[in-house]
């Protein structure tokens, strides 16, 4: 079934969800280029999709719901790009995730600074309401099949691929997943927040070079 089908088979109350959910983030992501979200007023996001606020918070409990929305697309991209280089081998869909992230990143370079400044906020992990099928579709017409994707954090989504990394052999099978993962959580989160606000555009390349070193880093300390 191709995309265009899939989106013709959808209800009009289906795609005017999706399309007013999608819009909002669109909105949001084109002004926090120019200013923080605390700047921002759930207002003027209405205004951008025609919509009331009443009306917006039938979608989101707040604006910085919309950065859990964000995360749940992102989640979603980054591990269909995952999942197309898997078939070179486990550490390839761990770099295509963070070749992908560098490349949002670059687009949108305020958004991991505040997601992540929101992340610290929290007391607990947010609890979002599942994607819909029509955001998925509309979200991402040249995705076939990422409508079958669960969508999951940054963790879950790496961790299968460290775990099938050790059991291959393409890491040592000296080391543990959690430590792995510890390394590669530093780099996802602390590469964006120290090269990020001087130099967006250099953030896939700088996530590259700190995962080779973290490739070699790991074999060092588990001989």
């Amino acid at each position: 079934m191709t995309k265009g089908t899939e989106t013709a088979e959808l209800s009009r109350r289906e795609r005017k969800l999706a399309q007013t959910r999608l819009g909002l983030l669109e909105a949001l992501l084109a002004r926090l280029a120019e200013r923080p979200l605390e700047a921002i007023a759930v207002r003027e996001l209405c205004d951008a999709v025609d919509i009331s606020e009443a009306s917006f918070f039938n979608h989101f409990p707040s604006k910085h719901d919309l950065l859990v929305y964000y995360v749940q697309l992102w989640s979603l991209e980054a591990a269909w790009h995952a999942r197309q280089a898997a078939c070179e081998g486990p550490r390839a869909a761990i770099e295509a995730v963070f070749r992908f992230t560098g490349k949002e990143a670059a687009r949108h370079p305020r958004v991991m600074a505040e997601v992540i400044a929101f992340q610290a906020r929290m007391a607990e992990a947010p609890r979002p309401r599942e994607l819909t099928r029509a955001e998925r579709i509309l979200a991402f017409p040249d995705r076939p099949g990422i409508e079958a994707i669960e969508v999951l954090g940054i963790e879950e989504v790496l961790r299968p691929y460290v775990r099938q990394a050790i059991a291959g052999g393409a890491l040592s099978c000296a080391l543990e997943p959690r430590t792995v993962m510890l390394s590669l959580a530093s780099v996802f989160f602390g590469v964006p927040l120290l090269v990020g606000p001087r130099s967006p555009r250099t953030i896939e390349k700088a996530y590259l070079q700190q995962l080779e070193i973290v490739w070699q880093g790991l074999e060092h300390f588990a001989r």
